[in-house]
């Protein structure tokens, strides 16, 4: 997750219609003036429609391309989600000596400290990981993750880092869905919520999640430099963040998203492409891996649904 430090340098910084017709001559009666408003109101109509009509087309086509793949979605994501933590644990096991340096040098950890910090870190991840993807426990690797998370934020020194706490705040996203996904089979009382059914709480929870999923995007967004290409993507990116937020096509957003980051993430985070010894190197694949675990968080997202508190399920009912 943070652990991407070594020896050559200090920790990370952050990086960073409808068209209105023109207007009609002033009424010279009542009637008439009523004879206009009738006339723009069924344009009005007419387009918003149009839209309607786009929209179940688009949706209908995201159904029924991701067909083939609907079975293996919930797989997909839940390992996606948890990728970023493997690699931190491989990362850890790997660059061991560099992860104790830094620690005790810059972070002022006493010896036998540090390696146990970096030790719970590593059995945590890959445990916590392990049982996410064989959906084991679900519950408490979630927990535990979660935890992996704020303990390396104050570990590291990052907790205050812009860049950290929105990529982390959308990680946790991922993981609450994973959450939501594991209490609608569990049957097990939540202390805290013994008012609320089974159905009450994955609501609740598939609604936090699909919120802090959108962190990452606005941190793309307000980081990095600006150019057409950019302002492009974060307008398109940010009507579709705010769809997911309100739960309003919340799957065909979702999928939008998926293919946005995924191109984004082949394409600029490339880290495969550098030499091994860089120091970009580093960041590159600690943003490549992040941006995969919120890619599997939406992908739960695209399979799940946006839950009870949404504007697609209010339009069900009403």
């Amino acid at each position: 997750m943070t652990s991407r430090i070594n020896i050559n340098r200090p920790a990370p910084q952050s990086y960073s219609p409808q068209p209105y017709a023109s207007a009609p001559p002033p009424p010279m009666n009542m009637n008439s003036g009523a004879r206009s408003s009738g006339s723009f109101d069924a344009s009005s109509e007419s387009q918003l429609e149009k839209v309607r009509v786009w929209a179940s087309w688009a949706e209908d086509q995201i159904d029924f391309l991701s067909q083939p793949l609907r079975p293996y979605l919930p797989s997909i994501g839940r390992f996606l989600i948890v990728v970023t933590f493997l690699e931190d644990a491989l990362r850890i096991v790997s660059q061991w000596g560099d992860q104790l340096w830094y620690l005790q040098k810059h972070r002022g950890f006493p010896w036998g400290i540090s390696h146990f910090f970096l030790f719970i870190n590593v059995v945590t991840m890959l445990a916590g990981s392990g049982a996410i993807i064989a959906k084991r426990y679900s519950e408490f690797a979630v927990g535990a993750l979660m935890g992996v998370v704020i303990i390396q934020g104050f570990g590291y020194g990052l907790i205050f880092d812009l860049n950290f706490f929105l990529r982390n705040l959308s990680v946790v996203g991922g993981l609450i869905m994973v959450f939501s996904d594991a209490i609608s089979s569990s049957k097990r009382n939540f202390a805290g919520l013994p008012s609320l059914t089974e159905n009450d709480r994955r609501k609740y929870f598939q609604l936090v999640g699909r919120v802090l999923l959108i962190f990452l995007f606005i941190g793309f967004m307000i980081q990095g430099q600006w150019s057409f290409a950019r302002v492009l993507v974060s307008i398109f990116g940010l009507v579709a963040c705010g769809m997911i937020a309100v739960g309003f096509k919340a799957k065909w957003s979702a999928a939008f998203l998926v293919i946005l980051l995924s191109v984004f993430n082949v394409f600029i985070n490339n880290w495969w492409s550098v030499h091994s010894h860089h120091p970009q190197r580093d960041f590159l694949k600690y943003d490549f891996f992040q941006t995969l675990s919120i890619v599997g968080g939406l992908l739960l997202l695209v399979n799940m649904g946006p839950g009870g508190l949404s504007v697609d399920e209010k339009k069900k009912i009403y």
